[in-house]
């Protein structure tokens, strides 16, 4: 696995760290009582939700906002997301002096663009699918001189993303396995450079819904493919990774050890494990490493679990219903 021949090295990653130093907050790594006792291995907790705007996507944006000249700053940035991503990078803009062009599909959660629009973005509601606000994201670079911005498939967010696994490897330098949500591949890309590139040895174990994986599709076929998005508990890990992805699809084939699928019921037991056991609200997308645990997927463990908490941006009274115990809320909805 060789890492300097990727878009992003470590060594991208440890400067992103730097320049984001101070900006962002160093989240917490705790040791999980109850997944411990349960796993018969130390499990430590890296509380990414509890990040300033509520999910790891802080730490691209900001990163990638910085990386950007005085003069494309000025010129606003804009971005496709399935809200966490738009949020961050919304902060992020806003603390630097600039501006920024949300641009999201009507699949995005209703708390999720009323959050955008409170950071003073602007925000485009586009088609159903993450494909199609990218067009309209295209649209404005040509015609309006907008900055794109990607969600994930971008060197300088992959790097700020990846400041999450020097710091987890700095808190559990043993780790044998770590665990990461995977969408796009931003965070799944950066963590695996920073782990690997500290720790050769630690497995990094990729973590997605089994409705509509588009990076674990693109994986199996061997080039990046499209899917069709389907409602899930782990919204933010929907949408494609992009045809012509250049940066993400090659460092997750690369650097990850194995991608695990989970169940909507998986999932929803990993969001009432982290608020009962924990006292953690997480959305979807961040259960999914309890989840992998909870389940027994990942086997007999023979070394220290990391398993990161991704986002906390979660509907609430979708949140209460899972806690209340419908395996599938959706379901549950529609009956």
């Amino acid at each position: 696995m060789a890492h300097e021949n990727h878009p992003v090295t470590l060594a991208d990653i440890e400067q992103a760290s730097r320049r984001i130093e101070g900006r962002i907050l160093r989240t917490p790594f705790v040791l999980s009582v109850s997944l411990t006792e349960r796993c018969g291995v130390p499990v430590g907790l890296k509380l990414e939700h509890h990040q300033t705007t509520g999910s790891f996507k802080l730490r691209g944006a900001t990163n990638a906002v910085l990386s950007l000249s005085p003069e494309a700053r000025a010129r606003g940035v804009v971005a496709a997301s399935t809200g966490n991503h738009g949020r961050a990078l919304s902060y992020a803009a806003k603390a630097e002096g600039s501006s920024a062009t949300i641009c999201m599909s009507r699949l995005v959660p209703e708390n999720k663009i009323a959050e955008i629009h409170g950071l003073g973005a602007t925000v485009r509601i586009i088609g159903k699918s993450q494909d199609e606000a990218q067009v309209e994201v295209e649209r404005l670079v040509a015609e309006d001189g907008l900055v794109m911005v990607p969600p994930f498939d971008n060197p300088a967010v992959v790097a700020g993303q990846g400041t999450l696994g020097l710091e987890i490897i700095e808190a559990m330098p043993d780790a044998a396995v770590v665990l990461v949500p995977l969408s796009g591949g931003g965070l799944a890309a950066g963590v695996a450079a920073a782990v690997k590139g500290r720790s050769a040895k630690t497995r990094v174990i990729g973590l997605t819904m089994d409705r509509g994986a588009a990076m674990k599709a693109s994986l199996d076929a061997g080039r990046p493919v499209q899917v069709d998005e389907v409602a899930s508990l782990a919204d933010s890990l929907g949408g494609g990774i992009g045809l012509d992805n250049a940066v993400t699809f090659t460092m997750c084939r690369d650097l990850l050890d194995d991608v695990i699928l989970l169940s909507e019921a998986e999932i929803a037991a990993g969001m009432r494990h982290a608020y009962a056991e924990e006292r953690e609200v997480v959305e979807g997308a961040g259960a999914v490493g309890i989840a992998a645990l909870l389940s027994g997927r990942l086997g007999r463990l023979d070394g220290p679990v990391a398993v990161i908490l991704s986002g906390r941006n979660v509907d609430m009274g979708l949140h209460q219903r899972v806690i209340n115990g419908k395996a599938d809320p959706f379901a549950e909805d529609a009956a």
